[in-house]
């Protein structure tokens, strides 16, 4: 083993004899202590069925250390679940949960220099803030998603917690009984784990993945298969691999044709439009810039080729049985969508990893001689309205093109007072600004609004245009991530009621048509919105930091540098 590893600087010399006691004060020996520490992190906690059941996978990621001749360290980070925060103020601190996770990570990892990470989530913003964070950190290091919830039955048909969005919509309309949509609530979710449709787990899960972060099937396995003990093990063994010097380090996986990969696989899978944000953000821990420019390069040339919900009719857990995401992946590769050099933490190329995989079914993953569409189902939107760039799920859209007048409302709550009143038409283009990274703060996801526009039998009546984000499972004529945003005085800021917007997803453009004096006389007229009330703590702290979402909403330089410390001798 190594005498390089970071560890030596708590547990070796003279000066670290109070360090060794601590140490066995938690039961270890001299043997424990003379081996590589390796942190297991999760995000255990009763926050979400997501995360419920992490610490059980971990603990065989654990036994993997252990009997590969590490010493492994247990620890656990935060989670804010989307499902909870949803549609009401503690939406804002799900996006800011991100650096949370990744922040503290780091401060566990450099605190008590470890030598390599293992980490578990299994919940929106867990995926990315824990390859963030290895990242940042450059440790040998294996991601692990906790997988899907079992897909529910209801009525003799698949359904999923988006249903029950829709459903309240579809009770304001008289369409379903109270009784019916409790029905369906109770059915929603049968197991512990994370969304079972393309939602923003399961396709950041696909993206840990297609980066080289985690080991094959861990993306589709639903979170209760037995199948998982083995994985967790197999984890624990392919880090001290890593730690011996036989695989790369995070920033060798994390480059720009890998973020390309990334980028493909979420269109070819109609994924969620956070990843668009997400890929951004892990780029940037690595020193690269990676924008929504470079993300709509890479959509605009990968076709469609999975059908899932919410854009399909599949979920994780049927992907899972036809062998895993490397169907979809090995099907980009030999059509030249992929790039099979990249590197994972299998010590094999992703060309390698993915050379015995299945074919496409045809019906649950098409191949891209017959696909779905013929571009992926995200499209970035530009015009006058994003300079910087916005984003839509196309993937299931039926009309795409959209143009009509404004409906401004400053906030969340204002819209969903029209909307729960039905007080908009057909037409319609919605707008819900001031909730971008700076101004919301936290940049709130909309999935009550459009779900329940949806469930009105609106959803592809009108359009929603917002700087804030959406759901994964979010679908109909919505465009979010506008950058820049409303708050730092990006052109949203500028509508008013009545203006023509028009959308045009097959052209990629989202326009404001007021002619250039109006531009001129609006922007001499606005005033930055203050916070009412006014902020503080971490909402306060992440206002004062945060960049534009186009470049992921980051709160630090990027590509920190970690010097390793020697230990003093005896």
């Amino acid at each position: 083993m190594t005498n390089t590893r970071r560890s030596r600087v708590i547990t070796d010399g003279l000066e670290r004899t109070p360090h060794r006691a601590f140490l066995r004060g938690m039961g270890l020996d001299d043997d424990d202590i003379a081996k590589p520490f390796v942190g297991v992190v999760t995000t255990e906690g009763e926050t979400s069925p997501c995360n419920m059941g992490l610490a059980a996978q971990a603990e065989h990621a654990y036994q993997g250390v252990r009997a590969a001749g590490g010493t492994p360290r247990k620890f656990t980070t935060v989670s804010v679940s989307d499902g909870l925060s949803m549609n009401h103020q503690g939406m804002k601190c799900s996006l800011i949960s991100r650096e949370v996770i990744a922040d503290s990570i780091e401060l566990v990892a450099r605190g008590h220099a470890y030598d390599a990470l293992i980490g578990y989530g299994a919940c929106d913003k867990n995926l990315p803030a824990m390859m963030m964070a290895m990242t940042r950190l450059n440790l040998p290091s294996v991601f692990m998603h906790g997988g899907p919830v079992l897909v529910s039955q209801w009525k003799g048909q698949s359904m999923s917690l988006i249903n029950t969005y829709e459903g309240i919509g579809a009770v304001q309309t008289g369409d379903m009984d109270r009784g019916e949509l409790t029905q369906m609530e109770k059915a929603a979710m049968p197991t512990h784990g994370a969304c079972p449709g393309q939602m923003t787990a399961s396709t950041m899960a696909m993206v840990a993945e297609v980066l080289g972060f985690s080991l094959p099937g861990s993306a589709t396995a639903p979170a209760v298969f037995i199948e998982r003990e083995a994985m967790g093990r197999k984890a624990g063994e392919t880090v001290m691999a890593l730690l011996e010097g036989n695989g790369p380090l995070p920033r060798d996986l994390v480059t720009r044709k890998s973020l390309e990969n990334a980028c493909a696989c979420v269109a070819a899978t109609g994924g969620s439009t956070n990843a668009a944000m997400h890929i951004p953000a892990i780029a940037h821990e690595a020193g690269i810039r990676f924008t929504f420019d470079d993300v709509a390069e890479v959509f605009a040339r990968t076709p469609l080729v999975a059908s899932m919900v919410p854009g399909g009719k599949y979920y994780a857990e049927d992907i899972h049985r036809l062998g895993g995401v490397r169907v979809i992946f090995r099907e980009l590769l030999d059509n030249g969508l992929l790039d099979g050099d990249t590197p994972t933490v299998t010590g094999q190329t992703l060309g390698e990893l993915v050379a015995d995989a299945p074919a496409p079914d045809g019906e649950v993953v098409l191949p891209i001689a017959a696909p779905i569409t013929q571009t992926g189902g995200l499209v970035v939107l530009k015009g006058n309205l994003a300079p910087d760039g916005a984003l839509i799920k196309i993937a299931g859209l039926q009309t795409l093109v959209h143009e009509g007048p404004a409906r401004v409302f400053d906030c969340e709550e204002d819209c969903m007072v029209a909307i729960r009143s039905r007080s908009y038409k057909a037409g319609d283009v919605i707008i819900i600004r001031n909730e971008g990274p700076r101004g919301g703060p936290g940049m709130r996801e909309m999935l009550g609004p459009t779900a329940i526009i949806y469930g009105q039998g609106m959803g592809e009546k009108v359009a929603l245009v917002t700087d804030g984000r959406f759901s994964g499972a979010t679908r109909g004529m919505c465009v979010g991530y506008l950058s820049p945003e409303a708050a730092v005085g990006g052109p949203l800021a500028l509508v008013e009621d009545g203006d023509i917007i028009r959308i045009d997803c097959l052209a990629a453009t989202m326009d404001l048509q007021i002619d250039e004096t109006e531009w001129e006389r609006r922007r001499a007229a606005w005033k930055p919105k203050s916070y009412d009330p006014p902020l503080a703590g971490a909402l306060q702290k992440y206002a004062a930091q945060v960049g534009s979402s186009h470049l992921g909403a980051v709160t630090h330089a990027g590509a920190m540098q970690w010097p390793v410390e020697e230990p003093e001798g005896d």
